[in-house]
């Protein structure tokens, strides 16, 4: 079981979101006061390709541990630097299944729909961080660790030092894809 370690939202399309005591998740919507809330997609370059198509993208979330490891490269990232609205320790956000779902505190479910596909904003926030947070595999496939996005299916509050549980889906684990 891991863990919320922050919890982040602004009512702004800006590329950080200030940190909060705690957020509200309403069903199918996403973060309460948040300018990605909304059925339809919200994301701007989204909303210019097709305002009608469904947001997939209701909930960022973030595993502490990329802090931990951009920290190791020289890079300092705080919760909410990277746009994330929920930042965890102890899940691999990143390993999960898609549709696996994550519990948050006692009442909030968040379905996790695919890989948030760094943008070059995040260069424009620290130089050289881009390239941190979007790599290579030994392959040659692209492997995005700026987080995962999800939607909510069970509203409810958010706070700092709730539990994190996961469960996974039935069937094939597929893995997580850019959305």
């Amino acid at each position: 079981m891991g863990k919320v370690t922050a919890v982040c939202s602004s009512g702004e399309h800006e590329f950080s979101k200030p940190v909060r005591d705690r957020i509200r998740l309403l069903e199918g919507l996403g973060v309460e006061g948040d300018a990605h809330l909304g059925v339809t997609v919200q994301h701007r370059s989204r909303v210019a390709q097709d305002p009608a198509q469904p947001n997939l993208r209701q909930v960022h979330l973030i595993q502490q541990e990329l802090f931990d490891e951009v920290a190791a490269a020289g890079f300092t990232v705080g919760p909410g630097q990277l746009g994330e609205n929920v930042t965890t320790r102890g899940i691999d956000l990143l390993g999960l299944p898609h549709g696996a779902r994550l519990r948050l505190g006692s009442q909030a479910v968040v379905e996790i729909t695919g890989l948030r596909n760094p943008c070059l904003q995040i260069e424009g926030f620290r130089r050289g961080l881009l390239k941190e947070v979007v790599g290579r595999a030994e392959d040659g496939s692209v492997v995005r660790k700026a987080g995962v996005m999800g939607v909510v299916l069970a509203g409810g509050e958010v706070r700092p030092g709730d539990p994190v549980q996961v469960e996974l889906p039935d069937g094939p684990q597929l893995p997580l894809e850019r959305v």
